[in-house]
């Protein structure tokens, strides 16, 4: 699902009071349902490159026809071989590159409310805080929240926190942050083909029925059944890896990609605007490519739970709902 960009969201906060007051009514899915019979965690991988498998190169469809308008048109790409990680960049994983080298993501720097270079930094991220009434399905504004304290160490906001959630996914972060992680780990991000082609095969539910990615269930926004197991993030690992080994490119979080966004593959906006053009959102000039869909993703709204989809995002706003894997060519 599409955010509004960055300073909209602070805007909208900022005009509220910034403060608990324009939370009232909202209501919230529990962090988690009760767990289903599974073990969470990848298998072993390669000891020159751990946590990381290697997904063979190969030509394949890219993109769709039938779907969503931005998923066209589709056309043949190759890619060459490249490592990526097994399942999205987890809560540890990134607490250790903080640790080693001080760093303070975007959300806890603060984000500007306005195009202004005058206008004012507060520190926080969105967060979804989903409305009970009719009203919200009409624009996603009514479930995001920009939440001053929000960050990946609160996913929440304040006086939430990651403990018992090492092996979640790492949420909050923007683009930059996501970025300085894969530099320090001597990877990258993923670009849009090489994300898509290594989706490949990945699906809401396997052949056999069963859940295979943590998506929505129940009617949106209002009311998550879970009965997958989880009303928020899973631990990394808990569904089914796909045909490449990888987890969860399917579900729990969208994703960074490198990729800048156009609202077709075949638009000519890269012309003028190199870092990405979203036509829903025309004053964002920076926007990349999200993929793989999140636990938010439903089939009576978002639709996302499939490799081809994809939406774009201003690099500089992360959410409760983005994170990010990289690679490696060697």
């Amino acid at each position: 699902m599409k955010l509004r960009n960055a300073a909209v969201l602070v805007a909208l906060a900022v005009a509220a009071g910034a403060g608990a007051a324009w939370l009232t009514g909202v209501v919230t899915a529990p962090l988690q349902a009760s767990l289903p019979a599974r073990q969470c965690g990848p298998a072993m991988t390669d000891a020159a490159h751990p946590g990381m498998v290697w997904v063979q190169g190969g030509s394949f469809r890219f993109g769709a026809d039938a779907a969503f308008p931005e998923e066209g048109p589709s056309s043949t790409a190759t890619v060459e071989g490249f490592w990526m990680d097994q399942t999205e960049v987890t809560n540890a994983q990134f607490a250790e590159f903080v640790a080693a080298t001080g760093y303070r993501t975007l959300a806890e720097r603060g984000v500007r409310t306005g195009a202004d270079p005058v206008s004012k930094v507060i520190a926080g991220s969105a967060v979804f805080q989903p409305r009970g009434d009719a009203e919200a399905l009409r624009s996603n504004v009514n479930w995001w929240q920009f939440m001053p304290g929000a960050n990946w160490r609160h996913p929440e906001g304040p006086g939430s926190s990651i403990e018992g959630r090492d092996q979640h996914p790492v949420v909050h972060v923007a683009f930059e942050d996501a970025e300085a992680y894969a530099k320090w780990k001597g990877h990258a991000l993923p670009t849009e083909e090489q994300f898509e082609y290594a989706a490949q095969g990945g699906g809401r539910k396997n052949a056999a029925g069963a859940w295979a990615a943590n998506t929505w269930q129940g009617q949106f926004p209002s009311h998550n059944t879970a009965v997958d197991g989880y009303a928020n993030t899973a631990p990394v690992a808990c569904f089914d890896a796909n045909p490449h080994g990888l987890h969860d490119v399917i579900g729990n979080v969208w994703e960074w990609t490198r990729s800048p966004y156009f609202d077709r593959h075949d638009s000519t906006a890269a012309t003028t605007h190199p870092q990405g053009f979203d036509p829903t959102q025309p004053d964002e000039r920076d926007v990349a490519v999200l993929k793989g869909g999140s636990y938010l993703c439903s089939p009576d709204y978002c639709m996302r739970y499939r490799p081809e989809a994809r939406i774009g995002q201003s690099r500089g706003l992360g959410t409760a709902h983005i994170g990010f894997r990289t690679i490696a060519l060697r």
